[in-house]
């Protein structure tokens, strides 16, 4: 049986709100397989819960940083090369949309939403990979979280959907780009979560419990997927992956339509 051991691996969290946060998944593996991690998160009221999640590691490095302003990523990462030195993988888990751009029709998202949800949802990656790149060794890598609204429409999902589109376009050319210095760059699409942030999602029971009924497997895939499948791909074992979109959703996107048994 192949064991990941990433002693001596240093890797950057940004993202993670809560305990159920995918983010969190991820960073669980990371930190179980001995890597020590650095973690970002938008704004001091959620220091005290990664406080909480974090006591019982040693190493660990917490960081207040907005993932649309230049100067708090120039500050974050000139903190993570003073303390770490290097990267060798990196977690973008960064997702928002006003609630009131997916409770309305798409065709009526304004300018204003339009920018914010592409900012922080899209753009906030080619940031965060630009001012990443000095620290990151040949070998390391780079993941995001997708979701399958950006391949199909889902009722209410609106500009979201159209982020994750151009997350995944990013993706690609990141890949491209970064593939040079032996950077690898993949995003992971989910399937529907029991996180936080999906409570913003008017209809989200519903959406949950249809994915479940439609999957080959019968059921939703866990956080915990998620989370291997994370460090799968920042580990070795995945040296060969690049620019993907790498579904952990049960297999409910390849269905058009839920079989008769």
């Amino acid at each position: 049986m192949i064991s990941l051991d990433l002693s001596g691996k240093k890797a950057l969290v940004m993202g993670v709100a809560n305990a159920r946060s995918l983010g969190w998944a991820i960073a669980e593996q990371l930190l179980a397989a001995g890597a020590r991690v650095a973690f970002s998160y938008q704004g001091e009221r959620l220091r005290p819960e990664l406080e909480k999640l974090t006591k019982d590691y040693s190493g660990v490095l917490l960081r207040q940083a907005d993932a649309t302003s230049e100067d708090d990523l120039t500050a974050l990462f000139a903190a993570i090369k003073a303390e770490f030195g290097q990267l060798d993988a990196v977690v973008h888990a960064i997702g928002f949309a006003p609630r009131e751009a997916m409770e309305g029709r798409f065709l009526d998202t304004t300018a204003a939403d339009w920018n914010t949800t592409l900012s922080v949802s899209a753009y906030s990656l080619v940031s965060m990979c630009r001012h990443a790149e000095p620290l990151l060794t040949e070998g390391s890598s780079v993941i995001s979280l997708t979701y399958h609204a950006s391949q199909k429409v889902v009722p209410k999902y609106n500009v979201m959907g159209v982020a994750k589109a151009a997350l995944e376009a990013a993706t690609r050319y990141l890949a491209a780009e970064m593939g040079a210095k032996g950077v690898r760059v993949n995003t992971i699409s989910a399937g529907p979560m029991r996180t936080i942030a999906a409570r913003s999602i008017p209809g989200f029971s519903t959406m949950y419990d249809q994915a479940a009924k439609a999957a080959p497997l019968g059921r939703n895939a866990t956080s915990q997927e998620v989370g291997k499948l994370g460090l799968f791909l920042l580990s070795d074992l995945a040296s060969g992956i690049t620019g993907q979109v790498v579904y952990v959703d049960a297999g409910s996107s390849v269905m058009a339509m839920k079989m008769d048994n």
